[in-house]
């Protein structure tokens, strides 16, 4: 696990236009996949369950237009958080997954069988 100061200096060279555009390009790639894992995710911690479906209605029918505004931007807003802070999990766990012995046996093709 990195400590403060890596892990600041990792965000800070993220910055970095060229680092950054490589990873997107890694994601995209991946997208469809890490969207499962996304989806999958969010509904486990209850984020799309009755809660978020009573917050919806609730957010919709305030009775002021400027209130019902209000409401349903804090919601995106509160969505788009969850949705970001899920999907960094899930691409810190997927690092690991790469960076783990564990990772690459699981993701030998059957060819690859007893090739070391």
């Amino acid at each position: 696990m990195p400590d403060e100061q890596q892990l600041e200096a990792a965000i800070e060279r993220l910055m970095d236009a060229e680092r950054f555009a490589e990873a997107e390009r890694i994601v995209a790639q991946a997208a469809p996949q890490l969207q499962k894992v996304l989806v999958a995710a969010l509904a486990e911690g209850g984020w799309f369950g009755e809660p978020h479906e009573n917050e919806t209605l609730r957010a919709a029918t305030v009775p002021d237009p400027d209130e019902r505004l209000a409401a349903v931007r804090a919601l995106l807003a509160e969505e788009a958080r969850m949705g970001m802070m899920v999907g960094v999990a899930v691409g810190w766990a997927l690092s690991e997954e790469l960076r783990s012995d564990g990772g690459r046996d699981q993701t030998r093709r059957p060819d690859q069988e007893g090739d070391t």
